[in-house]
């Protein structure tokens, strides 16, 4: 029976078949029986990028296989999510070794996109920490990928986007903690240029995030609230903490039950949220211990935050500049959205380091921007500008958020998607695993 899906942003929507399985046995005779497929986890991607006509959902394939607590290796079938990862390994003394800005995807999933973090400048993304994983490809067959073994489809697997068949149990190495806290650092920068000062000064911690109002112009372009972020050790937290520096409690959770209207996102709602934002940091600088939850995941507090962008629905558009061209180019990128009044609430930049795997993964050495826009008349032409621009630059957009870049765009944006498609061909020549995403972008071209 078909059902209405859509992933985290609510564009696009589609009909289709979501097919479950609890055994591997199970994948095997779906991979079998089905003309092309795609796998999908949360639906925490925020695009087109595991949507298709039958949708295999990994959700209920969701076990613990084994947990070394000596050395902080982790072995788990891929639908286990990285809530569940978190709430075994933290008080274990153990963390992610690379996480986004949310918990609720999976392990799967987190391989696919080759996920990156806000340490990406010091430890790189998700799949450096991947020692092995499991898939099962367009013949049902069940092969093990490492470094070592069957190495171009590991290679090619890590940040493929589901293209090379359903991954199925992932094997990674975990970072060690003293606690389950952060200790977080916050500075105020007037503008882009002086952020870009202070992501510098701090390129040696190993968290940074910047949260930047979109809408500045002038002496005020880009103005930011710069967060650094190390673990704590357990004699850094006020005594209270220190009886059980690995625990959390529980925090109330909000939930958005229904889709705001469409008009309640614009120009003037968000520069109040960003004024009220930037001006409650009442200090230039201002340290504190935060939960881990509270520095990684703000938004999880938020459940059905998506709905915030009504029932149209909204794409994040994250794109990536190389080092060298990253001040000039988010200048003129911000000029652009700040004339065109087309704003967003979450605007996040990032610091990247070199990357070292993945034939399509997103990372390179220089500075990414997240904005969200919510879908309206007049949006996908100018994120088409944006693209253009974009690459002009030298970059390229994020594969995992987007849901309307044109297949030129892509060929143009990632140097390895002639050796990807090359491999894709060698290892799903029959075109098995099909999303919206690879339709669109004419993979193979």
């Amino acid at each position: 029976m078909k059902k209405t899906i859509a992933n985290w942003g609510q564009y696009p929507c589609l009909e289709a078949d979501e097919l479950h399985f609890r055994e591997e046995e199970e994948i095997a005779e779906i991979i079998g029986k089905s003309a092309s497929l795609i796998a999908r986890g949360r639906g925490r991607c925020y695009g087109d990028a595991s949507l298709g006509e039958t949708v295999v959902s990994t959700t209920r394939f969701n076990k613990f296989i084994s947990f070394d607590r000596d050395r902080g290796i982790l072995d788990c079938q891929a639908g286990v999510s990285l809530e569940e990862v978190l709430k075994l390994v933290v008080p274990a003394g153990w963390f992610l070794p690379v996480t986004p800005g949310t918990k609720f995807i999976t392990v799967g999933g987190a391989v696919a996109s080759d996920v990156h973090g806000k340490n990406h400048h010091k430890e790189g993304s998700f799949c450096k920490w991947v020692l092995d994983f499991s898939l099962m490809n367009s013949k049902g067959e069940q092969v093990l990928c490492s470094r070592e073994h069957n190495a171009e489809l590991f290679e090619t697997s890590c940040g493929g986007m589901g293209l090379t068949g359903i991954i199925t149990r992932v094997r990674f190495q975990l970072k060690a903690i003293e606690t389950a806290y952060i200790k977080q650092t916050q500075l105020k920068a007037a503008n882009l240029k002086e952020v870009f000062q202070l992501f510098e000064q701090y390129r040696d911690v190993t968290y940074t995030v910047a949260w930047i109002d979109c809408l500045q112009s002038g002496d005020s372009l880009g103005r930011s609230i710069l967060m650094l972020g190390e673990h704590a050790q357990a004699e850094e937290l006020p005594r209270k903490l220190q009886q059980a520096p690995l625990q959390l409690s529980d925090k109330l959770k909000l939930s958005v039950p229904f889709n705001f209207p469409s008009f309640t996102l614009n120009s003037y709602s968000i520069k109040a949220f960003n004024f009220a934002y930037y001006h409650k940091l009442r200090k230039q600088q201002q340290s504190s211990i935060a939960s881990y939850d509270s520095f990684f995941y703000p938004l999880d507090f938020v459940h059905h935050w998506n709905r915030m962008y009504g029932p149209k629905g909204f794409v994040q558009y994250q794109f990536v500049l190389p080092l060298h061209n990253s001040y000039e180019g988010l200048t003129t990128i911000l000029q652009r959205i700040s004339k065109k009044g087309m704003g967003s609430f979450l605007a996040v930049l990032k610091l990247f380091g070199p990357q070292e795997q993945g034939l399509i993964s997103f990372p390179m050495e220089g500075y990414t921007l997240a904005l969200d826009f919510p879908v309206c008349d007049g949006l996908f032409p100018f994120l088409d500008e944006l693209d253009e621009l974009v690459h002009e630059l030298g970059g390229r957009i994020y594969l995992s958020k987007d849901a309307r870049m044109k297949s030129s765009m892509f060929f143009r944006g990632y140097p390895g998607a002639v050796d990807f498609i090359r491999s894709l061909e060698s290892f799903d020549p029959d075109h098995k695993f099909v999303s919206l995403q690879r339709k669109r972008l004419a993979i193979p071209a």
